[in-house]
């Protein structure tokens, strides 16, 4: 006979039953609010689905099987090099509006939207060497070759997409600038987009780009005191073209491998490509110091890095200063 409170010899314990009790609801608990969460994005993406219309006359050129959106200044004549721009990670050729008309007055520029950012054609892998080859195409189809051939302006991550072009074409460019950037991977593994799967990832893609508070917050921040807020229209200029086609796969792929980067050794080799190099930067930017800018001179072969005042988005807040760094560089390899 048992006595009163034992457990039967083999019976399991009272208290082993109640852990397990807890833990099978805690489990029924959590499935049921993945299944809500889920429900819920599921909703939300069928909600939201579709790509903000395309403005009227954007300007498109096709070569080496990209279609490639891009925006010019100045005239056929001239007398300074032509000048090519190439935006970072998740901006578009319309984050050099502000510089491009300072530029223009010395030099025909242009500046594009890179595969997977903005209006032109998407075009995957967005890795560092296939964004080149977009670029390479590109400054062929403008025939700007030989003689014509340009000074090419990478900004942030756009320095690796300016830096491999180089290492695929040394002929393509006079001279080559890294502006903001050093062209190396993120200091973090990019694990998240392998954590953070669909349907989330297209609703927190989609949360983000429709918060204008969000995006004038992550503007001021890059931007720095100088720039002023942005508009309504300002936060539909940096909105829209993150609305068009191929952007959450974009979105999906730099969460998988992290943004366009060069490798150490790749930066390296730049060293032995005979281009003239230049490294320009934001006096108080938190992503370049003045450490960051003068290693990454020396390691690619440049000349002693530039710096403008300015955070991150130099050519929004110092147009002018950059403008002039620009076309003394130029000068300088006699363009």
């Amino acid at each position: 006979m048992t006595e009163p409170g034992v457990a039967p010899r083999g019976a399991e314990p009272r208290g082993a039953r109640v852990i397990r009790r807890l833990f099978r609801r805690a489990i029924l608990t959590l499935i049921a609010a993945v299944t809500a969460v889920t429900a819920a994005s599921i909703g939300y993406n069928l909600a939201t689905d579709g790509n903000a219309a395309r403005p009227a006359g954007l300007r498109m050129i096709r070569g080496g099987g990209f279609d490639t959106r891009y925006l010019a200044w100045g005239r056929a004549g001239s007398r300074g090099s032509p000048i090519v721009l190439v935006p970072g990670a998740f901006e578009t050729a319309d984050t050099f509006a502000t510089l491009g008309p300072v530029l223009g007055l010395h030099h025909r520029v242009f500046a594009i939207d890179l595969s997977g950012t903005g209006y032109s054609a998407t075009s995957p892998p967005f890795d560092a060497s296939h964004l080149a080859a977009q670029l390479l195409a590109f400054v062929r189809a403008m025939h700007l070759t030989g003689a014509n051939a340009p000074v090419i302006v990478g900004h942030s991550s756009g320095a690796a997409v300016v830096g491999m072009a180089v290492l695929l074409d040394r002929a393509a460019a006079a001279g080559i600038v890294f502006l903001d950037g050093d062209g190396t991977p993120l200091p973090f593994p990019p694990v998240i987009g392998w954590v953070l799967i669909n349907p989330y990832r297209t609703t927190l893609a989609r949360l983000v780009l429709s918060s204008s508070w969000l995006i004038r917050q992550i503007y001021q921040s890059q931007c720095g005191p100088d720039c002023r807020p942005l508009s309504a229209a300002g936060v539909q200029t940096w909105r829209r073209p993150l609305e068009q086609p191929g952007f959450l796969d974009e979105v999906a792929y730099e969460m998988r491998h992290g943004i366009p980067s060069m490798s150490v050794p790749q930066l390296r080799a730049l060293r032995a490509v005979a281009v003239a190099k230049a490294v320009i930067y934001g006096r108080n930017d938190p992503q370049l110091s003045s450490s960051d800018a003068r290693a990454t001179a020396a390691r690619i072969g440049a000349l002693p890095p530039v710096a403008i005042p300015g955070r991150h988005l130099t050519m929004i807040s110092s147009p002018r200063q950059l403008a002039a760094a620009l076309s003394a560089f130029a000068r300088l390899i006699g363009g």
